[in-house]
């Protein structure tokens, strides 16, 4: 078992667990690999329960428009014609998409699947078993990448340390700042930092350092403050200062509530023309 990587860090050929409880951290993280994978030429296929939830999640952060390179696919398809879950099955199908990808001149293969089916009254443990140690001779060539995801309110505890023993990676979100009140973590597709809880001067600093490595990196800021209760004037001003700091070429595009948005109006951001606020995905 290796430590935990970033998943645009991942390379073909890993084999990579995805543990979680946020539902939007998950999301994240899938568009960012699914993203990765677009740019390298790959075939991208995502196996899930709420396929069209997903989708549109995937839509939403602008992996639209891709063709036959991304298809979201039920996690009934890789069962086969049976009445559950089949661990050799999956894995010949998989083997089989493998193939197709290469016919079809993809540079590879890359597959999410949603783990949720082991957990259904027509699957057992041994097929979760068989399927996850089965499945690795498949990553041997170097032309398979892969992200298994379990949600922890799933999953028993020994089942999650299993999963964790045959992946050879461990996928998690870069986090920045986490405590009793609040968290900062790297969001990845559109790229930026997601905040979430009360923000307030004393955990600034956190927030101004997360916001200096966006800087650096990404091109315009995306600061994803959706799930934030409460921003006081200290907090703002963190935001506001960095956002004035862009070069007349970038922006920082801040999602928020109405309460966080009338915090940063208050604080000035009317002022600072790089800086865009979106209110629950509507731009005001």
């Amino acid at each position: 078992m290796q430590s935990t990587t970033p998943v645009d860090r991942l390379r073909p050929g890993d084999h990579a667990c995805l543990t979680y409880s946020d539902p939007e951290e998950r999301l994240d993280i899938l568009a960012g690999f699914v993203a990765t994978g677009l740019d390298r030429g790959e075939r991208v296929i995502c196996y899930t329960d709420a396929v069209d939830d997903l989708r549109g999640e995937l839509v939403e952060r602008g992996l639209a428009g891709t063709g036959h390179r991304l298809s979201v696919e039920p996690s009934e398809r890789l069962w086969g014609d049976g009445a559950g879950p089949d661990a050799a099955v999956m894995v010949k199908r998989l083997r089989a998409a493998l193939d197709e990808a290469e016919r079809q001149n993809h540079t590879g293969l890359r597959f999410t699947a949603d783990m949720c089916w082991a957990a259904r009254p027509q699957a057992n443990a041994e097929q979760l078993l068989a399927f996850e140690s089965e499945v690795g001779r498949l990553f041997g060539a170097g032309r398979l990448t892969a992200i298994c995801e379990y949600d922890r309110d799933s999953f028993d505890p020994v089942t999650l340390g299993y999963a964790a023993r045959v992946h050879t990676r461990t996928v998690a979100a870069t986090v920045y700042h986490e405590d009793a009140v609040l968290r900062i973590c790297r969001q990845h597709v559109p790229p930026g930092i997601r905040a979430a809880g009360d923000l307030d001067r004393r955990r600034a600093a956190a927030l101004e350092h997360a916001l200096a490595e966006a800087v650096r990196l990404d091109p315009d800021i995306h600061l994803n403050l959706n799930h934030l209760r409460h921003l006081d004037a200290g907090a703002a001003a963190v935001i506001l200062r960095t956002a004035a700091g862009l070069p007349g070429t970038r922006r920082m595009v801040v999602v928020c509530a109405d309460a966080v948005e009338r915090t940063l109006r208050a604080a000035g951001a009317d002022d600072v023309s790089q800086l865009r606020l979106l209110v629950r995905h509507a731009e005001r």
